[in-house]
């Protein structure tokens, strides 16, 4: 007959593997992660230690357009880029339809225009509330409505304005309909806490409530925002050997965590 103990390991195992799967993934690191049955990758960045960066045009003045452009750029001056999203909905022309901040500098003024007239469904920007992502000076970072940051202007060193808005200060946005048909890969980012953010962007097609409960049932994020889907979302993750080529022949703003490069 087998010992106690014996027979405890496998159960001890289960469960150590179970408090390990609980854990926030570590600082500017990616993993994946399943939610109801929809495999995502989520990236981990703490605003106060990680160096989270908004990318836009390199230093010609062309946008970057790829993940690798971007990484070989920051090689050039002894920088590695950790990991690296699309940042936001852009034009043909690349340049974003909304607020962009780079280096404390206002590249793009907010957008808060209703959207095309006559054009529905309404593009996905204009699904309002929409929001910006930021990151201050001070190590801080946001998800906020679009009015509330062009009121209240919180110190920001780095921005982004996306849309719509995901989750809420805690609510799902209300456009949003629990089993829509509308299915997509999707790419969004959330703050969880003053030392927590997270990118997440999904393997498989997802509606906008399944993703939007993601970040706040299963990531415990209280905001987030998406920042697009299908072929205008893509991941730098080298940790997992990838770096997505853009759908649309080049992305439009890039978020971005970067480090010191080997000296």
């Amino acid at each position: 007959m087998p010992s106690f103990r014996a027979s405890w390991r496998p159960i001890a195992a289960c469960l150590v593997w179970l408090a390990m799967a609980a854990l926030p993934a570590a600082a500017d690191s990616c993993r994946q992660e399943v939610f109801e049955g929809a495999r995502h990758v989520v990236c981990a960045a703490d605003p106060a230690l990680s160096d989270i960066r908004v990318f836009w045009r390199n230093g010609d003045g062309a946008p970057y357009r790829t993940f690798a452009a971007l990484a070989d750029d920051l090689a050039a001056g002894n920088l590695d880029l950790a990991f690296a999203m699309n940042g936001g909905m852009f034009g043909t022309d690349y340049s974003p339809i909304g607020l962009l901040i780079v280096d404390g500098m206002e590249l793009r003024p907010a957008n808060t225009a209703d959207g095309p007239a006559g054009v529905r469904p309404v593009p996905n920007f204009y699904k309002k509330p929409n929001g910006v992502f930021y990151v201050g000076p001070d190590g801080r970072a946001g998800v906020v409505e679009t009015g509330r940051f062009l009121r209240d202007r919180p110190p920001a060193e780095y921005a982004t304005q996306s849309g719509p808005l995901l989750v809420i200060d805690g609510k799902i946005h209300p456009a949003f309909i629990i089993g829509s048909s509308d299915r997509r890969r999707r790419a969004g980012v959330g703050v969880c806490d003053a030392n927590d953010v997270r990118f997440a962007i999904s393997e498989d097609a997802v509606n906008f409530h399944d993703f939007a409960r993601f970040f706040r049932d299963h990531l415990g994020c209280p905001n987030a925002l998406y920042l697009d889907g299908g072929a205008g979302s893509g991941l730098h993750a080298p940790e997992l050997s990838r770096s997505d080529w853009p759908g649309h022949g080049g992305y439009g703003p890039m978020i971005g965590v970067v480090r010191p490069g080997a000296q």
